[in-house]
């Protein structure tokens, strides 16, 4: 299993990065609907149609949220830790993720890329 630890800026203040992780209507409008999800911790969230579930387990309104996520057909979740930080204008956004399968973490690692950061930067940039 492999591990994963990548980070992106966001020209945008913290509390519209983190509505656009937990607020199903932002995680909508950039596209890893459809959806469920919330800020609270238990919940049981799906992105994309449910491609990608699992549950919120650690909720720092903000700051920091941790969830368990599972994809297709794995037997364990990956942990993941989105962490951010306001600097000046903008917000900086980090991840580590654990226990990805090894065969899998080239497209995982694209994916945060492709289909999460960069489309939630676009969108909060434009905005």
């Amino acid at each position: 299993m492999a591990n994963l630890h990548l980070s992106w800026r966001i020209k945008s203040p913290v509390e519209k990065v983190w509505q656009a992780l937990v607020d199903p209507t932002e995680i909508d409008e950039w596209g890893a609907g459809p959806c469920e999800m919330d800020d609270q911790v238990g919940t049981e969230f799906e992105l994309w149609g449910g491609q990608i579930y699992g549950k919120n387990l650690e909720v720092v309104p903000h700051e920091r949220l941790t969830q368990e996520w599972y994809g297709g057909e794995w037997k364990e979740p990956s942990n993941l830790v989105i962490s951010l930080m306001e600097e000046g204008q903008g917000t900086t956004v980090a991840i580590d993720q654990e226990n990805i399968p090894d065969d899998e973490l080239e497209d995982i690692k694209k994916g945060w890329d492709e289909y999460y950061f960069d489309p939630i930067k676009e969108y909060l940039e434009e905005k």
